[in-house]
């Protein structure tokens, strides 16, 4: 539980940042300290070097060239999977309503991915489209570097709704095999085994209502594996071609949300994810419509962050803070894509927002560790809309008393360091994790080639 020391509590909006026990070691990460995320050459697109490595599939032949039981890929102008003949059945039942139903399903399974460097830690993200009555699986299972497997880990079960007879959205706590485990959203080695993972498999199991004929489609699936150096300071930055660049990104704050809707964690108090997650989406002129908005009390201000913090929480967290769950619902709006990924130094980050993306990024810090914030958190997110001439981060934090003090601007070097590091020290000077850079992107379909440049450079596509 992180604090303000004034005026009032902020809850964590997640376990933004692994325990310590999951956190990375540093052994073998220091070698690899300097590697830097090179450019990708557009024959490799997907690839990045170094300790970060971004994968995804999203085109035809991506999910064509997996295999399929009971799956069909679409063509179109967004390719995507579904379900063309069940593969079978099989009964769920939901741990957050007791229900226990039978499901048709179909299954698809990725290629193997190798790593460009061994991994200490996998994040999965997807986007999808689930209709009433249908939901996605999510798994990943990894190779260590002796060629053993982990089990097959889910790493959540979603659907983009929540109505009557719909699973909860749901990440899985309680997986592990004594060598790495599962927190909420991240895959990681336990640090005592000394392990690495060298590649991963993927696998979508599409679930549908027995007869129903809906299904769900899935655009995008990939994955993030790093092995970030184990560092309480990172290496400062210079500004880059980012410096001067502001974006127009709207400005919601978290806390006038206060009160509202406690059922989704707390009602406003830990909304930074989904705050944040709203900020980009309707960046890119996209929003929910009247009828989506109808169930909010119209007493409410910006009742669509209402609606993010609802179809963001994740029923086991108890939280609307997961990752890949608000990258999912980013592309549930019209032709948006998303990933989870990390970016190296800030100057990937200044690569983004001069292509016009921005970039929410998850940190955690003492009040005295970033000027002008107020507080202290063990985990926040907040949208990064620009940098100022001399380099210092323009960010739109979401832990603001009002819209218009929502816009910040922090000094580069505290922000960098707060933001990029895997270790940190808490206010009663105990050894705590750092997110190590970890983002939310979301970008159109289609991005512009100045855009598909930038993405490519920090190693999304």
């Amino acid at each position: 539980m992180s604090s303000r020391p004034a005026p009032r509590p902020l809850p964590p909006a997640r376990r933004t940042v692994l325990t310590a026990a999951l956190a990375v070691t540093a052994a073998a990460s220091l070698a690899r300290a300097g590697t830097a995320l090179a450019a990708v050459p557009e024959g490799g697109a997907r690839r990045s070097s170094g300790t970060v490595d971004h994968h995804s599939w999203t085109s035809l032949a991506d999910w064509r060239g997996g295999t399929a039981d009971g799956t069909a890929a679409l063509g179109g102008h967004r390719p995507g999977l579904v379900v063309d003949r069940p593969a079978g059945t099989r009964e769920y039942t939901d741990p957050h309503t007791g229900t226990t139903a039978r499901w048709e399903y179909a299954t698809w399974v990725s290629p193997v991915h190798t790593l460009s460097a061994p991994a200490t830690e996998i994040i999965v993200s997807w986007n999808a489209h689930t209709p009433p009555g249908t939901w996605i699986q999510a798994e990943v299972r990894a190779a260590y570097t002796d060629r053993t497997h982990t089990p097959w880990y889910v790493m959540g079960r979603w659907t983009s709704g929540d109505a009557a007879g719909d699973i909860r959205r749901t990440s899985v706590d309680g997986q592990k095999d004594g060598r790495s485990a599962v927190s909420t959203d991240t895959l990681a080695v336990e640090p005592a085994s000394g392990a690495r993972f060298v590649s991963y498999t993927l696998r979508l199991t599409l679930f549908r209502r027995p007869g129903g004929g809906r299904t769900p489609t899935v655009w995008r699936l990939g994955a993030m594996g790093s092995d970030i150096p184990d560092r309480f300071t990172v290496p400062a930055s210079k500004p880059g071609e980012g410096a001067g660049h502001r974006l127009a990104v709207p400005r919601y704050s978290q806390e006038i949300h206060k009160g509202q809707y406690p059922e989704y964690d707390n009602g406003g108090e830990a909304w930074c994810s989904p705050t944040s997650s709203q900020m980009a989406v309707e960046y890119w002129g996209r929003k929910p419509s009247a009828a989506d908005l109808a169930w909010v009390d119209p007493s409410y201000a910006d009742p669509q962050v209402c609606h993010a913090a609802r179809f963001t929480y994740d029923h086991a967290y108890k939280g609307c803070g997961n990752w890949p769950f608000n990258a999912a619902y980013a592309a549930t709006y019209r032709d948006l894509e998303s990933v989870v990924t990390r970016l190296r130094t800030l100057n990937d980050a200044e690569r983004l927002i001069r292509a016009g993306i921005p970039v929410i990024t998850s940190q955690s810090f003492l009040s005295s560790e970033l000027d002008g914030a107020g507080y202290g958190t063990a985990g926040h997110l907040m949208c990064v809309a620009g940098f100022t001439r001399s380099g210092d981060v323009v960010a739109h934090d979401p832990a603001a008393p009002s819209n218009a003090a929502v816009q910040r601007v922090y000094k580069r070097r505290q922000f960098e360091n707060i933001w990029l590091r895997t270790k940190r020290h808490d206010a009663q000077g105990r050894v705590k994790s750092g997110s190590g850079g970890v983002c939310y992107l979301y970008f159109p379909l289609k991005p512009s080639a100045q855009q598909r440049k930038a993405l490519r450079q920090v190693g999304v596509m």
